[in-house]
């Protein structure tokens, strides 16, 4: 099988939120149906105000502006919306 698509979910993972379960099952069966592999990698917003951050997103295929807000850090994640923006990076927001 192929390499693994790496999808950075911009977002702060909170097991309590059905929203964010639902992500995770989202891709995965999206893969299956293609008969590829996903690699979901949750980019807490904090993290991404960092020169680390900018590196973590540049390490994915595409990114998913996660549901569930309120964020940790809004300012984080108006950061990962301008990365992708900036360099025309596969994004998506839900």
């Amino acid at each position: 099988m192929a390499m693994a698509v790496r999808v950075g979910i911009l977002g702060d993972f909170n097991p309590d939120f059905c929203s964010h379960h639902a992500t995770n099952d989202a891709l995965q069966h999206s893969a299956a149906q293609l008969g590829m592999q996903v690699e979901a990698r949750w980019l807490p917003t904090p993290s991404l105000l960092d020169p680390s951050g900018e590196r973590a997103m540049e390490a994915c295929d595409g990114l998913w502006a996660s549901p569930g807000s309120p964020y940790a850090s809004f300012a984080g994640m108006l950061r990962g919306i301008e990365f992708a923006r900036t360099w025309n990076w596969p994004f998506v927001g839900t």
